[in-house]
């Protein structure tokens, strides 16, 4: 039989008392939100070793991933991060206090501002990627490379399939 983990435990005593029921939806996904407390620790571990906060691994992350010159309008940041627009104006005014960011304005709307990665924030952001990868590879240390290949799929199939109800 296959290793048991306290998923199994909690299940078990489930059908024992609701022998009516079909307990595995309850043993994919408490396995999920486990494995997400997990990460979740392993991801403040890495950015606490970079010297930032997960909301700002959120908005350094996402100018870096824009690519050279490294900058997005707020409006774009938003969309992005999923905040409200003062959330969004306070977290880029602490950014530019810590020298991690600069505003500028838009050559191609003198209405509108930038937000661009600072170098500082760009090594920031990418010894944070570096740190991150690492520790979720960690986390996935034991499963084989088919393995993380399925589980792959078959996550993304679950995600668009949940994101398109």
């Amino acid at each position: 039989m296959a290793e048991a983990d306290e998923v199994d435990r909690i299940v078990g005593a489930w059908r024992a008392q609701r022998p009516d029921l079909d307990f595995s939806p309850m043993e994919v996904l408490s396995r999920v939100d486990r494995l997400s407390h997990h990460l979740e620790h392993a991801r403040r571990a890495a950015f606490a070793r970079t010297d930032i906060e997960p909301w700002e691994w959120d908005v350094l992350s996402a100018l870096r991933r824009a690519g050279e010159p490294y900058q997005l309008s707020p409006k774009t940041l938003l969309q992005q991060t999923l905040v409200s627009s003062g959330t969004m104006t306070n977290r880029i005014d602490k950014l530019v206090d810590r020298g991690l960011v600069r505003r500028e304005a838009d050559p191609d709307d003198g209405r509108s501002v930038l937000v661009i990665l600072t170098e500082s924030g760009l090594i920031r952001v990418d010894a944070a990627i570096t740190r991150l990868i690492d520790a979720e590879a960690d986390l996935l240390h034991s499963l084989s490379p088919t393995e993380r290949t399925r589980l792959v799929a078959l996550l993304r199939h679950l995600s668009i399939g949940v994101e398109s109800v």
